[in-house]
């Protein structure tokens, strides 16, 4: 690599910690205002519609999870391959991986779209408990949701190209602006006109349109290394497999947390008998909780994510250590923060979204055994995106698949049917503890590599001095 190359790539010159600060800042503030959109519409809909219709939401939740999911897929498989491109110089790789993202998130969106129309209607039947009027509230949010999703995978797209460009800054000041527009739509169309859950969906639905017209804009206004042209020039088809085999582990891991959700619902389904629909609506403010903190936890690890991937093409593995080490104390702190904060207002924090003081004390019982471990999730992440960034998809599958795909389900279900439904939620931390011992299984084994190797840190690959 040439010195000339390496003093315009700020990622590989900045310090660590300036340049950690400079990109997991503005993606947390981004994050952070994504979910509060999820928060406050919760509170739009407990407040002003009831909690049926926040019950509704939470039974379609596990499908909405495919959709981040295959977002994930697209921008993670394509962020791990962009970062390490743009590392090297190698532009013109870098635009082909681009456009064959576009054509595969628009190819994925309308096999989602194709799978809704079949199958949604009898399963929405399913698990709404014989409620018609649940039922047809779940459905026409779902509806709204599927069929916008080419615009929430394209945007995810560009989102995460201009963020491997270095432009997190701009992407964090676009979705503040759109997140704040689509709460002013949502009160709009779920207050004044009354349009309920259809409102929720469809201001989502257009504050996603506004924020991909607008990083296409600034694109075609000559923004970013990556040329809208090139999207002409380039093949969509094809080519997919590096994309897909590097995004897999994470967006994997969303498939996961929706197989969990629709295994905790269908488990209270059968288990929880009157006090089902409580029961669900309490979930379903519990998990846009989560989802709140959450999403600060992925800008962290997405941060690390680009940075190691541009060090690691650059071949500057000291660097990619180092970034490593910040985002794990980071990580580690702020779940500290949050599982102390959330455990004090346990008791309370349902009435922000819901009057019903049933559906407010089975929030505070659902929020204290998953809350248990809460502070291993954010270091258990930011490894699974670090081992992707490097292109090791199989450690970042161990860290994101086994707690979904196999302790988290037959946990619920086990304590759900043995036990009682109120023991379903210690299903959570049983599994984040196996997970913790996992990951730090995992370390150990890349250390033991790296020693017989180079001696040094946990990138894999040779040091520079």
């Amino acid at each position: 690599m040439s010195s000339q190359h390496a003093s315009q790539n700020r990622f590989l010159t900045v310090p660590i910690g300036r340049l950690f600060v400079a990109n997991a800042l503005p993606m947390m503030v981004m994050m952070l205002m994504s979910g509060m959109l999820s928060v406050v519409d919760a509170a739009f809909l407990g407040h002003f519609v009831g909690p049926d219709a926040l019950a509704a939401v939470s039974l379609v939740f596990p499908i909405l999870m495919v959709t981040i999911a295959l977002s994930t897929l697209v921008g993670g498989g394509m962020s791990s391959l962009l970062a390490r491109q743009l590392g090297a110089q190698q532009h013109d790789d870098a635009m082909a991986v681009f456009a064959q993202a576009h054509g595969l998130a628009v190819f994925l969106s309308m096999l989602l779209i194709a799978a809704f129309s079949t199958v949604a209607g009898f399963v929405i039947n399913q698990l709404s408990g014989g409620q018609p009027d649940i039922a047809q509230m779940a459905y026409t949010y779902l509806a709204i949701m599927v069929f916008a999703s080419p615009l929430q995978l394209l945007l995810s797209v560009h989102a995460d190209a201009w963020r491997n460009e270095g432009h997190v800054g701009l992407v964090a000041l676009m979705s503040a602006g759109v997140t704040l527009a689509n709460i002013a739509l949502n009160y709009v169309l779920i207050v004044p006109m009354d349009m309920g859950v259809a409102g929720s969906a469809l201001g989502t639905a257009i504050a996603q349109g506004a924020g991909l017209a607008l990083l296409v804009g600034l694109r075609l206004r000559g923004g970013g290394i990556l040329r809208m042209s090139g999207l002409w020039t380039y093949r969509w088809i094809g080519a997919w497999r590096p994309i897909l085999t590097l995004g897999a582990p994470v967006s994997l891991s969303f498939i996961g947390i929706a197989l969990v959700s629709a295994t905790v619902i269908t488990t209270l389904r059968l288990t929880a008998g009157s006090g089902y629909v409580d029961s669900v609506a309490a979930y379903g403010i519990v998990t846009r909780i989560f989802s709140f903190t959450f999403l600060p936890l992925m800008a962290i690890a997405m941060a690390t994510q680009t940075i190691v991937g541009h060090n690691v093409g650059a071949k500057h593995y000291r660097r990619s250590d180092a970034a490593l080490r910040m985002a794990l104390v980071v990580a580690f702190s702020y779940c500290a923060l949050v599982e102390v904060t959330l455990m004090i207002g346990h008791a309370w924090i349902g009435g922000l979204f819901v009057t019903s003081p049933d559906v407010i004390g089975q929030v505070g019982l659902i929020l204290v055994p998953m809350l248990s471990l809460y502070l291993f999730i954010g270091p258990v992440l930011v490894l699974a995106l670090y081992f992707q960034a490097i292109g090791r998809p199989g450690r970042t599958a161990v860290l994101t698949l086994i707690k979904p795909f196999a302790l988290g389900p037959l946990l619920i279900a086990a304590l759900g049917f043995f036990v009682g439904a109120k023991a379903i939620w210690f299903a959570f931390p049983i599994a984040d503890g196996i997970i913790v011992a996992a990951a730090l299984g995992v370390v150990i084994s890349t250390q033991r590599h790296r020693a017989l190797n180079t001696g040094f840190g946990l990138s894999l690959g040779k040091q520079t001095p």
